[in-house]
C-alpha cells in the first residue's frame, strides 16, 4: 500500500516537472507558430477574380477569332488548289503548294505566340491579386505573431519571419567571411577567394 502511495508522488511529481519544464521551453521562443493558407482557394475568393477571369476570357476570345480568320484562309485555299490543280501548270502549282505551307507556318506560328500571349496576358492580370494576397499574409503573421505561414496548394513557404534566416550563423559555422556575397535565390555563390 505504502509503495502505490509512493508511486502515484514519484508520478506527480515527474508530471509537474515536465509540465514545467514544457513551459519554459515554450516561453524561450523554441516554440514556433506556423500557419498555414491555401492560396489558390484565396485567390478564387478575392473580388478582383471575376474581373480578371472575364478579361482572360475576352482576350482569348479575341485570339481564337483571328485563328478561325486564318484557319478559314487556309481551307479556302486548299479547296481552291485542290479544285484546280489538274489546270495548273508546273510553275503555278508550285507557287500555290509553296503559298499553302508558308501559311500553314504563319498558323503555328500564331497558335504558339498567341498561347504565349495568354500566358502572359493571365500573369499579368494575375500578379497583382497575388502580390495583394501575400501582403495580407505577411500582414497578418506578423500581427498575430506567426513565425511561418505554408501554402497547402504548393507546399511552398509563404512568409517567414526574417529574424529566423540562419544564413550568417552557418556562413560563420563554415568559417566563409563577408567578403563572400550572398547567391541570388535559385542560384549559386560565387567561389571565394583563394588563400595566400
Amino acid at each position: 500500500m505504502m509503495g502505490n502511495n509512493l508511486k502515484k508522488i514519484q508520478m506527480k511529481k515527474l508530471i509537474l516537472v515536465a509540465t514545467i519544464g514544457l513551459m519554459i521551453f515554450s516561453h524561450n521562443g523554441f516554440a514556433q507558430k506556423t500557419g498555414y493558407v491555401n492560396l489558390n482557394d484565396l485567390l478564387l475568393l478575392m473580388p478582383e477574380r471575376k474581373k480578371a477571369e472575364t478579361d482572360i476570357q475576352d482576350y482569348a476570345k479575341q485570339l481564337d477569332g483571328q485563328m478561325k480568320t486564318m484557319s478559314a484562309e487556309y481551307e479556302n485555299k486548299v479547296s481552291d488548289y485542290q479544285s484546280k490543280e489538274a489546270l495548273m501548270t508546273e510553275p503555278v502549282r508550285l507557287d500555290k503548294q509553296k503559298e499553302l505551307v508558308d501559311l500553314e507556318d504563319r498558323i503555328k506560328q500564331f497558335q504558339q505566340t498567341a498561347q504565349e500571349s495568354l500566358q502572359k496576358k493571365q500573369n499579368e492580370l494575375l500578379e497583382p491579386m497575388i502580390k495583394k494576397a501575400k501582403k495580407a499574409i505577411e500582414d497578418v503573421a506578423k500581427e498575430t505573431g506567426y513565425k511561418q505561414v505554408l501554402d497547402t496548394s504548393s507546399g511552398s513557404v509563404l512568409y517567414s519571419d526574417p529574424a529566423d534566416d540562419i544564413l550568417n550563423l552557418v556562413k560563420k559555422k563554415l568559417n566563409i567571411g563577408a567578403e563572400v556575397s550572398s547567391p541570388a535565390p535559385g542560384g549559386s555563390a560565387p567561389a571565394p577567394a583563394p588563400k595566400k
